[in-house]
């Protein structure tokens, strides 16, 4: 028997008791359980934490805010770039893709004291660990998008007269947008985490750097709120991506 859809208000209703029920299971559950305050503090001191201090954190939040943005669109657009390169010259992804694979094996905590002993100690490094971490998935699966138009697709544009840049258009970046919005989805939240682990390794600012501090600080309450706040930014920019994609694949 076919399952019935749920509706728009069903879809939106069920989230929302959904974290409801574990906010109210952490308010109730973990004093009960002995577990003290200043290891996991209750969602309602958190929130007097977001009463409190919410200059400190919105000053924070903004700098991991512009890296994490600026790492998105920069290394999104490289990987997309380079992804069309590697399609159209099997010599040039021969290569060079082992090399770009190479470094996506470094882990990014190994690689961004590397980056940051380049570049200083400025926003510049955070933007390249937040774009150098959504580089690879994005690349990859570029690739396997405008791959994925067969050949007699491919000769029948040909035979219409299309120019290669026509069958780009019209054939093979269409192909590749459900693959890419799937990455860049995904990169959403991966370069606010590239961001963050960009100012634990030298930082004085941003959220990062607030975490590493309040953690030394024995500072739960703050701690937790800015992990909430993180959190909260990877998901606005997750909805965003979302947003973009349903207006771009609806006229694609």
């Amino acid at each position: 028997m076919k399952e019935r859809p749920l509706s728009r208000t069903v879809l939106i209703v069920l989230p929302v008791l959904g974290a409801l029920s574990i906010l109210a299971a952490w308010q109730f559950l973990v004093p009960w359980t002995g577990i003290p305050a200043y290891i996991v503090p209750t969602p309602t001191t958190i929130l007097g934490v977001f009463q409190k201090q919410w200059p400190l954190l919105l000053s924070n939040l903004w700098p991991t805010a512009v890296e994490s943005v600026a790492g998105f669109l920069i290394g999104n657009s490289v990987a997309i770039f380079l992804a069309v390169v590697f399609v159209y010259s099997r010599i040039v992804q021969t290569a060079y893709f082992p090399v770009v694979l190479f470094f996506n094996t470094i882990p990014v905590l190994a690689l961004a004291p590397i980056i940051i002993l380049i570049f200083g100690l400025g926003m510049t490094p955070k933007i390249i660990i937040a774009a150098v971490i959504c580089f690879f998935p994005t690349l990859v699966n570029m690739i396997r998008g405008l791959n994925s138009a067969s050949h007699n697709e491919q000769e029948l544009l040909r035979i219409l007269s299309a120019t290669p840049w026509e069958v780009f258009w019209r054939l093979r970046f269409p192909r590749a947008l459900p693959m890419l919005f799937s990455s860049l989805r995904i990169a959403s939240t991966t370069a606010v985490i590239g961001a963050i682990v960009g100012e634990w390794i030298g930082s004085d600012k941003g959220l990062g750097a607030l975490i590493i501090q309040a953690t030394f600080n024995y500072r739960a309450g703050q701690l937790y709120a800015a992990i909430v706040l993180s959190s909260s930014m990877a998901i606005c920019l997750f909805l965003i991506v979302a947003f973009v994609e349903r207006r771009v694949i609806r006229y694609a």
